[in-house]
């Protein structure tokens, strides 16, 4: 007796959207969490364009740009300055936005579909056997379901419970985290700087309140339980950025420690895990939220096919396939980060800094290293013999009918084609027409917005039936 089609466990950014995109496919979902209620402690801000692309195909993002702030410009490095205006996308930002309003958007959405959450419900036990999995809770109770997604976090039961390895390392500088006040806010709300100590941001919440964090080489030898004041944030500041803004006051703070880990694997039968409980990093280039909520765009489809029965055999194996290797570049990304500004070389750093500096200054390469920091130039590996742009992000074109990812917000295929009276003749494939040029006659445009296949438009009908299954069509 199952009591959901799915159990999510782990109510934050990537909990939600997965069970957004299973809901808003028919699937019974339930969403359980162990703390008793959405705290209000946050530890991500930026969202990225790609993740801003995702979003808009769910009609969300505008929720979140309404409050958030557009920064249109980072640097990776002193004196190396990447122009997000260049991207390819009506995105050409990353947009400050504290991970508690993402929740917040995430959260509505899913009380919209009708998901079920149950907050101060802790997993203790996970048995799975050919049909389903059950999750026993620390209250006693079971709950049973054909598939579990964990989205617990970098602590997560689930993976623990199943037994897949995470392994990697722990960076040593400590992190300090407070919420603060100012008299003096940075030009434009938000402030990054490094020194020889270490690196500080600043990041507005948007409520009069900012984000004050700080990896501060100099308070390495503190205790990680000993609470962070006031004095010692500003401290960090005045040090390593030469100002600490006039902070005032203080509601919240906290140290922690980052990691660079990896789960193995992915999938364990009818377990996966997403989000952090597959890999956390550290926090400087602000990837985590971002690639958890992909994570959930590429699963969520893939799992609704499997429950539905229209699924072939190969397609849940594809997201430990894609999103594996997406997270072990991320992970490489943001190391590199962490090594060019916090690495214990002085003169390592020194070359990383020239090297990064140099390497911007060329059109190809400052392409690739946008497309990998915005999530722009992330794909997946394509078959052989594929049009090249198979397992790639889809453009968002302007069709006859409206924006390409506007069509998408019903969750299905979109076929993409300069063919008129191209009738793919299945259920939940839209045709988009349009007249871009640089885009092949058909694509196939999976619901996670990347192409399926691309090709002649009288050669769609095989991809068809491998992607959506077979169906009785009129085949011009």
């Amino acid at each position: 007796m199952f009591t959901a089609d799915v159990i999510v466990v782990g109510a934050g950014p990537t909990g939600f959207m997965l069970a957004c995109e299973l809901a808003m496919r028919g699937i019974d979902v339930q969403l359980l969490d162990e703390r008793s209620g959405i705290p209000n402690i946050t530890r991500a801000f930026g969202v990225h364009a790609r993740t801003l692309e995702l979003l808009d195909a769910r009609g969300l993002a505008d929720a979140l740009l309404a409050r958030g702030l557009p920064v249109d410009q980072v640097a990776p490095a002193p004196g190396a300055v990447l122009d997000l205006r260049e991207l390819p996308t009506r995105y050409r930002m990353v947009l400050m936005a504290p991970q508690s309003l993402t929740e917040q958007v995430l959260s509505a959405r899913a009380a919209e579909l009708g998901v079920q959450i149950n907050y101060g419900a802790k997993v203790v036990g996970l048995e799975q056997d050919d049909d389903g999995v059950a999750v026993q809770l620390a209250d006693g109770t079971q709950r049973r379901a054909r598939y579990v997604v964990g989205c617990d976090g970098a602590h997560s039961a689930v993976r623990e419970l199943t037994g897949i390895d995470f392994t990697g390392k722990q960076y040593e500088t400590h992190i300090l985290l407070a919420d603060v006040r100012l008299a003096q806010p940075p030009a434009g709300g938000l402030s990054a700087e490094n020194s020889a100590d270490g690196v500080v941001l600043m990041v507005p919440f948007g409520d009069g309140w900012f984000r004050a964090i700080a990896w501060d080489r100099t308070r390495e030898h503190v205790p990680l339980s000993e609470p962070v004041t006031l004095a010692e944030i500003k401290g960090a500041f005045l040090r390593i950025a030469k100002t600490d803004f006039g902070m005032t006051e203080l509601r919240w703070s906290s140290r922690f420690l980052s990691e660079r880990r990896q789960a193995r694997r992915y999938r364990v039968g009818r377990v996966f895990i997403a989000g952090d409980a597959a890999h956390v990093h550290s926090p400087l280039g602000a990837q985590g939220m971002n690639t958890g909520i992909q994570d959930a765009m590429n699963l969520g489809w893939k799992l609704a096919a499997a429950i539905n029965g229209t699924a072939p055999d190969w397609l849940l194996d594809s997201y430990q396939s894609e999103r594996h290797r997406v997270g072990a570049h991320v992970l490489k990304l943001t190391d590199a980060f962490n090594q060019l500004v916090l690495g214990r070389s002085p003169l390592r750093r020194g070359i990383r800094r020239v090297a990064i500096t140099l390497l911007l200054k060329f059109a190809v390469s400052r392409r690739f290293v946008l497309g990998r920091i915005s999530g722009i130039g992330i794909g997946y590996r394509r078959p052989r013999g594929a049009h090249p742009l198979t397992g790639q992000r889809m453009p968002d074109v302007p069709c006859s009918s409206g924006r390409l990812y506007e069509l998408m917000r019903g969750g299905g295929f979109v076929l993409a084609t300069t063919d008129r009276h191209l009738d793919p003749g299945r259920d939940g494939v839209t045709v988009a027409v349009h007249a871009d040029p640089t885009l092949p006659p058909a694509v196939l445009v999976r619901p996670d917005g990347y192409v399926a296949w691309a090709g002649a438009a009288n050669d769609v009908w095989p991809a068809l039936d491998r992607w959506c299954g077979k169906a009785p069509v009129n085949r011009r």
